[in-house]
């Protein structure tokens, strides 16, 4: 059974979408959306400084149409296969619950990018309030780390599983935790993020997201979607939303998301654009598990291949302007 999951915010690097604009038709799609949102989605996913794509306001609605646009590619890379194509399961980290949300048919891709565009702007006005941030632990007993950092003030704002926790809070509080870590802690890594996301930092953005679910129109998931509340499945589409307003400012557990997709009996994963994080977590709590990142329009055969071992089939032959389309990309 295949998962398709969905990076957060720090997955973005400079210049990521570059490749996936060679695609056919891709450019005139991130036009579209960028004119809907009022933001230049390719020049900060082509041009733009790291510094540039950190702010929250930007990065979050990069990652949505990265992760729409890799999937749209990976649908039509399966050829005559891919109207048959579901996943079994999704789910997102963070924000990547938006573009999953989009991927189950909860939401239409404008809705969803209008969306992921009122939560990074409020998001960003809420974190810019006090001086915040997060930092990642590396290794240790999650229960020593937690109550730990609640001693310091810090909320585990993500627990991630494969021994890593997020820790966020403001940056007396994360200097704090750099002097002393949690015993058994092996590193302590401050991430490239503008806020202490998924806490009560970001109470906020949730009254604006609120505000601007009221306009939504949800449908109910057409596959499992699989919650960073708690790893439920939920089968509602309100209740999705409901959900993705609240977790802004409620802690993200991706270990018990992965906890799901083990009892859901999953045999592979697949992340999105811009693939990598998720997997390497996967990689470590989900033993036996094949994985694949997304970074790339060279990855999509590879991707095809998987989903066609996930069934149980053969890879469906591609057409020729699949293939031509797979060979003439650029690699990042």
């Amino acid at each position: 059974m295949l998962v398709l999951v969905a990076p957060g915010q720090g997955a973005q690097t400079p210049g990521f979408l570059t490749p996936w604009l060679e695609l056919p038709g891709a450019a005139d799609r991130i036009a579209v959306w960028s004119d809907a949102i009022g933001l230049d989605l390719a020049h900060y996913g082509t041009k733009a400084d790291a510094d540039e794509i950190r702010d929250t306001a930007v990065a979050q609605p990069l990652l949505v149409a990265a992760g729409l646009l890799s999937a749209s590619a990976l649908r039509d890379a399966l050829g005559d296969s891919r109207d048959d194509f579901a996943p079994g399961a999704l789910a997102g980290h963070s924000v990547g619950e938006i573009t999953a949300a989009a991927f189950a048919g909860v939401l239409d891709e404008a809705a969803a990018l209008r969306l992921v565009r009122t939560r990074g702007l409020a998001m960003a006005e809420a974190a810019a309030v006090t001086e915040t941030g997060m930092s990642a632990l590396l290794g240790g007993d999650p229960e020593v780390s937690i109550a730990h950092l609640k001693k310091l003030g810090l909320t585990p704002a993500n627990v991630n599983g494969a021994g890593q926790i997020v820790a966020a809070g403001t940056k007396e509080q994360l200097a704090a935790l750099d002097a002393d870590k949690p015993e058994g802690v092996r590193k302590v890594v401050a991430l490239k993020v503008a806020g202490a996301f998924h806490t009560h930092h970001m109470a906020p953005a949730v009254a604006k997201l609120e505000e601007a679910a009221k306009a939504l129109a949800p449908m109910d998931p057409k596959v499992p979607y699989v919650s960073n509340r708690d790893g439920a499945v939920v089968t509602a589409g309100d209740e999705v939303v409901a959900r993705l307003v609240g977790q802004v400012a409620n802690p993200v557990r991706w270990d018990l998301c992965m906890e799901t997709f083990k009892q859901l009996g999953a045999t592979a994963i697949i992340e999105v654009c811009p693939g990598g994080t998720l997997v390497g977590l996967a990689k470590r709590a989900l033993p036996g598990v094949k994985t694949l990142a997304l970074k790339t329009p060279d990855d999509l055969e590879a991707a095809r291949t998987l989903i066609a071992e996930s069934a149980g089939a053969p890879a469906p032959a591609a057409d020729a302007s699949d293939a031509a389309d797979a060979a003439g990309s650029p690699s990042a």
